[in-house]
């Protein structure tokens, strides 16, 4: 794995590297802005309801309202990471901050979906702003004996940080009003703020040669094809013309990008050679199949929650930490094991231990014995993916230089909003096929209104027991038992990815090499001290 040497004293400002205490407050800093942007992700689902009634949207509408935030903040990481890079990593943190709080204050008292689209397209953009940012002050900033434990933390925030915020805007809607849930995020802004203005330093890359404009804007739309495509494609159908337009053009400003990139070599906004080496392309592929697996996972544990064991929204949130949390704990330690054993060995264990964790929801879910059948596999989950994301994130913003930290944590996390939308549409897809194969034969008898509706999914059946009359016991049997069905074939085919990944990682995973500066003409300069 690359690893770039720390800022000497004279640049890290006014002649003094960052003591214990104010690297604390950066930290702390970073982590609240990055709290603000993850949770603003998947806060909006438990509202979907509330928000179609309120503004007389229909489920379509609703989804794009959901998922035009992460499309945007997608899009737009990239180019936004390397905007910071060049003029200055405090400024950009500062006006994202801002962007993204007046965007969620538009949010909450939205009249309309057309405001409500608005606000959460221009939050997407400030969140773009912020989330590079936060991952390059850490490796800018944190000396190299001190940077892994504080990614370890920045990676926690990342993984767990989107569970808890849909913990609290469950709470929030259940006990108040679902607009209160923007509440959150302008918090978490000004807190982030105000430690931002006092602690977080400046640098920037002075650059040898001009921003590439063209690599940026074909960027911004290979990542908004293929997003898209992955968003829509559960919704319109994957053969769709609007889908299959999305994949196309996606895939062509893909191809596109990786010609310029190459054509531009040192001036490129992203040298993509770089992903022939073990730490870029084993970072990148661990982190695409971890997040894609965790965020997958979550889409089929909700209707497993509450539409099969009953559950109401805010206790299925509640369910769902515990995986959380010790995914965040484990992204504290994993620093610690990596430094024993190696980045490679961690990583490899981590997914390991994923893997045996999906193995375990496979074997023993179930509907009678409910919760106690999944929570050993999401704790195996948690820990795993604890493990194995904080060596990857290391692995790749150490493979770009200094100078293009705002870059290398822009490709960190745009790999990891492919890999949850990837997850989500795969893993989403599997469990419905599975449904509604086991379901046909389970629905003899069953009078066919409340037969065709079950069909359609756990939760439609769920809703058309109400109409069986005598038969919804049967009904809601078929469904659900049809629905672990699904749930099953999921998580092999998940065991068989995380199998992949495995082998990959140990024969391929993160080494050491020299640091990535060797060559680099580009020079980093820190302008203002904490």
């Amino acid at each position: 794995m690359r690893t770039s040497p720390p800022l000497p004293a004279a640049e890290a400002g006014a002649g003094n590297t960052p003591d214990a205490r104010q690297l604390r407050t950066i930290l702390i800093a970073v982590s609240v802005a990055l709290m603000a942007v993850i949770a603003s992700v998947s806060g909006l689902n438990v509202a979907q309801t509330h928000m179609a009634v309120e503004f007389g949207a229909s489920q379509s509408t609703v989804l794009w309202i959901i998922n035009i935030y992460t499309l945007a903040l997608a899009a737009l990481l990239l180019p936004l990471g390397a905007v910071g890079d060049r003029l200055g990593r405090k400024p950009m943190l500062v006006a994202g901050l801002g962007v993204f709080g007046a965007a969620s204050v538009v949010a909450g008292l939205a009249p309309s979906a057309e405001v409500m689209l608005a606000a959460r397209v221009a939050g997407g953009a400030g969140a773009a702003m912020i989330m590079p940012v936060t991952l390059a002050v850490i490796s800018s900033t944190f000396p190299e004996e001190q940077r892994g434990k504080a990614i370890g933390v920045w990676t926690g925030v990342a993984g767990g940080g989107g569970i808890l915020g849909m913990f609290l805007s469950a709470l929030l809607v259940d006990v108040a009003d679902w607009r209160l849930q923007f509440v959150l995020p302008v918090v978490l802004v000004l807190v982030a703020l105000a430690l931002a203005l006092k602690s977080v330093p400046n640098s920037r890359e002075i650059p040898a040669h001009r921003f590439d404009t063209t690599g940026a804007v074909v960027s911004t739309v290979a990542v908004t094809g293929l997003i898209f495509v992955l968003q829509e494609g559960p919704e319109r159908g994957w053969t769709a013309p609007v889908t299959l337009t999305g994949l196309v053009v996606g895939v062509i400003a893909a191809a596109g990008f990786v010609a310029w990139e190459l054509h531009r070599r040192d001036a490129s906004l992203l040298d993509v050679r770089l992903f022939r080496e073990r730490g870029l392309a084993g970072g990148s592929i661990t982190l695409l199949v971890v997040f894609g697996v965790q965020a997958g996972i979550a889409v089929v544990l909700f209707p497993y929650f509450q539409a099969v064991l009953g559950f109401s929204g805010l206790l299925s949130t509640v369910a769902l930490m515990p995986m959380a949390v010790m995914m965040m704990a484990t992204s504290g330690l994993a620093p610690v094991l990596a430094a024993r054993v190696g980045s490679r060995a961690t990583m490899a264990l981590g997914i390991a231990l994923a893997g045996a964790g999906l193995a375990l929801m496979a074997l023993f879910v179930s509907v009678d014995d409910g919760y106690p059948t999944v929570l050993p596999g999401m704790l195996a989950m948690g820990v795993g993916m604890g493990l194995s994301m904080t060596p990857s994130t290391e692995a790749i913003t150490g493979s770009l230089p200094r100078g293009k930290q705002g870059v290398a944590s822009a490709l960190n996390d745009v790999t990891r909003e492919f890999g949850t939308a990837l997850g989500v549409a795969l893993l989403g897809a599997l469990v419905a096929n599975g449904y509604r194969g086991a379901v046909d034969g389970r629905l003899d008898g069953i009078p066919q209104g409340p037969a065709d509706t079950a069909r359609e999914g756990v939760a439609n059946a769920v809703e058309a027991a109400g109409s069986a009359g005598p038969h919804a016991p049967d009904l809601l049997h078929a469904a659900r038992q049809s629905f672990v069905d699904g749930w099953q074939q999921a998580m092999w085919v998940g065991v068989a990815v995380m199998g992949v990944l495995f082998v990959y990682v140990v024969l391929r995973g993160p080494g050491t090499t020299a640091p990535a500066d060797a060559d680099e003409p580009e020079t980093t300069e820190a302008l203002t001290a904490p």
